[in-house]
């Protein structure tokens, strides 16, 4: 499985000049990132871009001093960096390392040492999801972000497990391209700002960059084998 539901770079569909690296977690990586409050600070830093102890402190609810303590341990397992140049010797700036993270749950589910850690990890992931969800209904949005959002379930599939493997493959790359497709426009804007900025700073660039109409979108993709009420795994009828 993939936490933010990318796909490896080696995928046709993705360049390397948009391609994220890959990461698979390991039993000690899933053991120092499975935890409720440290999993919330990587999302937090992830979706929104740096911030300090104490700005994640505030939007959390929690203590600095217990904030500050997680995300010393998630820069100890490679998952946060502090951000150079920036804040002083008594506030970091810290970031998420931009990298695409890959769990196999079949190498931990047996074993003992990491299948808590396993547990807390997917349990936070569906809740974390579950929660972007009811966040997204709640709000007030344009008709066209509203219209444009869905919700969709199809249960009526009946495929092999070498199937469903190809179908999260094919609907990984739909979302990969547009992604790639995403970050080259962003790539242009930015060179557009940065000449801007060169000759004469003005608006432009700025518009440019700002890249109006467009958002943060989260796609969420969920598609997993059901167990039949007669206790049957799939066989044909």
């Amino acid at each position: 499985m993939s936490d933010d539901a990318s796909i490896p770079p080696t995928s046709p569909s993705t360049s390397p000049s948009t391609a994220l690296p890959v990461r698979r977690l390991d039993a000690r990586s899933l053991r120092g990132l499975a935890h409720p409050l440290r999993m919330r600070i990587l999302d937090l830093l992830t979706l929104d871009g740096p911030d300090t102890a104490t700005g994640l402190a505030r939007r959390l609810g929690e203590n600095t001093g217990t904030v500050s303590w997680h995300l010393r341990h998630l820069a100890d397992h490679g998952f946060i960096e502090e951000e150079t140049g920036r804040g002083t010797k008594r506030e970091r700036w810290w970031r998420a390392v931009r990298v695409s993270r890959h769990l196999d749950t079949v190498e931990f589910r047996d074993d003992p040492d990491t299948r808590g850690a396993l547990s807390v990890y997917l349990h936070e992931i569906v809740q974390r999801d579950f929660h972007q969800v009811v966040t997204y209904l709640a709000e007030d949005w344009e008709p066209e972000w509203r219209n444009a959002g869905t919700l969709s379930r199809w249960p009526d599939l009946r495929l092999t497990s070498d199937q469903l493997a190809a179908l999260n493959a094919e609907l990984a790359e739909v979302v990969e391209r547009h992604r790639a497709a995403a970050l080259d426009t962003k790539a242009n804007a930015d060179g557009e700002g940065e000449r801007e900025e060169a000759g004469e700073r003005g608006g432009a660039g700025n518009a440019v960059a700002g890249a109006p109409g467009r958002r943060p979108v989260l796609v969420q993709l969920q598609s997993f084998p059901r167990k039949e009420r007669d206790g049957g795994d799939g066989g044909a009828r």
